[in-house]
């Protein structure tokens, strides 16, 4: 299981200050949308200037026609990234394209599919897709599997399942871990690292717990421990 620390403090110079405390750590960076355009390209090259081992997930969760898709996954492959994630309910077409596309690289990201938010209710997510989170979870991470991505974005709740309906090599990257039963927040399907491992977790992201604290080295340096 790998840590991914999020990115998610209002001003870029407030996050390059947390990357700065935190650089001597052996744990992926996740950039978000907020992050991305307020920030872009060279915000990665800021971070890759502190600590150029530092891995980098861009978390921009893309959704667009299939050809759309594809072009910005291509474009996406000349920013360095190490990962990166579409929306699985964009469909298999649009999943199959992004993939064939960058099939032609002899290196590429990790691609990830978003299944359901974490921020879902049952009932919220019910009203959007008229299904449980986790049939459509299992249903949209099979989609994923045999469009040949990587893995998928998920609940620790839904990881072990999805595992078991594709293969234990695909990835589960999980938000909303709260590592020491820390408040929810905005999210809705929050899990401990201790959960997360028993799920076979293969990333699991953390943001507020780290960048409100004031030792985040230390935070991490905890949550490494319980991983």
């Amino acid at each position: 299981m790998k840590l991914c620390v999020a990115l998610d403090l209002p001003t870029k110079e407030e996050n390059l200050d947390l990357i700065h405390k935190i650089k001597n750590y052996n744990i992926w960076l996740k950039i978000g949308l907020r992050s991305y355009i307020r920030d872009g390209e060279e915000f990665i090259k800021d971070i890759k200037k502190i600590n150029p081992d530092f891995k980098i997930f861009l978390d921009l969760k893309l959704y667009d026609i299939p050809n759309t898709m594809a072009d910005a996954a291509e474009s996406i492959m000349g920013l360095g990234v190490d990962m990166f994630n579409v929306h699985a309910s964009a469909g298999r077409r649009a999943m199959s394209e992004v993939m064939e596309r960058l099939s032609s690289y002899e290196t590429r990201p990790i691609v990830l599919a978003v299944t359901a938010l974490t921020s879902f209710s049952e009932d919220e997510f019910r009203e959007v897709y008229e299904s449980s989170i986790a049939d459509k979870a299992d249903s949209f991470a099979k989609d994923a599997y045999e469009c040949k991505l990587d893995g998928v974005v998920c609940s620790a709740y839904e990881s072990e399942s999805i595992k078991n309906i594709t293969n234990k090599n695909f990835m589960t990257l999980t938000p909303g871990i709260r590592p020491f039963g820390e408040d929810a927040a905005d999210q809705q399907r929050v899990a401990d690292v201790a959960f997360a491992k028993r799920a076979s977790v293969d990333f699991i992201v953390v943001g507020r717990p780290i960048y409100n604290s004031e030792d985040p080295a230390l935070v991490i340096q905890k949550i490494l421990e319980k991983i």
